[in-house]
């Protein structure tokens, strides 16, 4: 069969990159070498197909798109339309939405524009404290978010878990015009109807961020906001499986009339992203996107993600049975925190000490944490690349009780100084080959193998 024009061009490209620019190439090669080695334990991240990446090396990137499909500024985008719109239609059908709005470049972005879009500065959103396990866009003092509006935190209780009571009590004291409810630590299953209840009780918008648990949303294996929330977001390459880049959707509220700027809340959201917040759309990485969600609707992304759930709770077990302290007593996600204070290091020592032994974490803060960002007392785990690589709850507990062995035998001068033994590292770095080389990065998650 002839080669497309297409295939040809994507070949001409790696290899003019490779003659012309070898110390670029060379970077490439190395990275995609790294995390082959690695066991990457990330929370925030998992491993696209090389079909997903391949979207982004698309003659697309040369389209100015300005604008949405049938309304751009610029001629010439009669195909890249019909991209748009297939990835907003997969978009809806995956997660049985009304709306879905598929350009923001980041989860951040989606949730500026929901920000952005419905709020007048200095109105007040109210969302959980980054020190609690929320995210940076839900108030932060270091997010643009907290300097346009009034953010006022909810947190969770001594055993970690969100504090409903709090949120209520919160709520009917500062009357926001914004909740924002999800979490980007936070391990356990997120009430959204209690929310959307109190967001009607004090005149709120409910905005639900599951940019942590979308793919088990998609699955099916934790409750979707979709038609709960008034708006909800994701980023598309936590737990999607796809290109870094946002998703705004909505539910039965698509179609409401925002009293604010008298269209719905649908064309509220669509005027906030472009042109209020952003200007050419990557419709390359929305190609990606849409690739992305036609994965995720195969029979074989179910498994996945329950292989992600699975994972997890063996790990938090082994953690548990290893002597660590973690945090609300395990998950119901793909996320596990644990309390380094019994152990007397930092999160900051114990990222580092475990990136030697190519184990990949995230020092992380825990609940009523002494602690700055950049120490911490705790690490946080996701089990979103182990399920990827096909890792069953034997090697996931295999891999606790090696972090557990670098853990332990780190020598510690004061919180950010540290040493480990030489015998130790070269122990557990060959487990970790041993480990990769039999879970090797997939080279596709559809259901159907594809020929090499």
């Amino acid at each position: 069969m002839a080669e497309s024009p297409l295939a040809a061009y994507a070949d001409l490209g790696l290899r003019r990159l490779r003659i012309s620019d070898p110390d670029l190439y060379r970077l490439l090669e190395d990275e995609h070498r790294r995390q082959s080695r690695t066991l990457a334990m990330i929370a925030a991240s998992s491993v696209a197909d090389p079909a997903v990446h391949a979207c982004a090396g698309t003659p697309l990137g040369n389209v100015t798109t300005e604008g949405y499909p049938g309304a751009r500024f610029h001629a010439g985008c009669e195909v890249v339309d019909e991209v748009e719109r297939l990835a907003v239609q997969r978009a809806r059908d995956l997660f049985g939405a009304r709306y879905a709005n598929v350009q923001p470049h980041s989860g951040s972005t989606a949730n500026q524009a929901v920000m952005f879009g419905l709020l007048r500065p200095g109105d007040v959103i109210l969302g959980m404290e980054l020190s609690s396990g929320g995210h940076l866009t839900h108030g932060s003092r270091a997010s643009v978010s907290s300097h346009h509006f009034t953010a006022v935190g909810y947190g969770v209780d001594d055993a970690g878990f969100l504090d409903y009571d709090e949120v209520a009590r919160l709520a009917r004291e500062h009357r926001p015009r914004l909740i924002v409810c999800g979490a980007s630590a936070y391990p356990r299953l997120i009430d959204f109807s209690r929310f959307r209840t109190l967001a009607d009780e004090v005149g709120a918008v409910l905005l639900a961020d599951i940019s942590h648990v979308s793919g088990l949303v998609a699955a099916g294996l934790h409750p979707s906001p979709v038609d709960v929330a008034h708006v909800t977001t994701t980023s598309t390459y936590k737990q999607l499986y796809g290109p870094r880049g946002g998703l705004i959707l909505m539910g039965r509220d698509a179609d409401t009339v925002f009293s604010d700027t008298g269209r719905t809340m649908a064309e509220t959201l669509q005027t906030a992203v472009f042109p209020r917040l952003q200007g050419t759309p990557h419709l390359e990485a929305v190609a990606a996107k849409g690739h992305a969600f036609a994965l995720a609707a195969k029979p074989a992304f179910r498994a996945l993600a329950e292989r992600i759930v699975e994972g997890a709770r063996a790990l938090a077990q082994e953690f548990a049975v290893l002597g660590h302290r973690v945090i609300t007593g395990g998950t119901d996600t793909h996320m596990v925190l644990i309390d380094l204070r019994e152990i007397g290091i930092t999160g900051s020592v114990a990222e580092e000490a475990l990136e030697t032994c190519r184990i990949i974490v995230n020092k992380n803060k825990i609940p009523n944490d002494p602690r700055g960002p950049r120490v911490t007392s705790g690490l946080r785990f996701g089990s979103n690349t182990m399920a990827a690589r096909g890792m069953d709850s034997q090697a996931i507990r295999k891999s606790a009780r090696l972090v557990d062995q670098v853990l332990r035998s780190i020598e510690t001068a004061d919180p950010t100084r540290w040493r480990l033994p030489e015998s130790v590292r070269d122990d557990v770095r060959a487990e970790i080959a041993a480990l990769c080389a039999r879970h090797p990065l997939p080279y596709q998650l559809a259901d159907e193998l594809i020929p090499s």
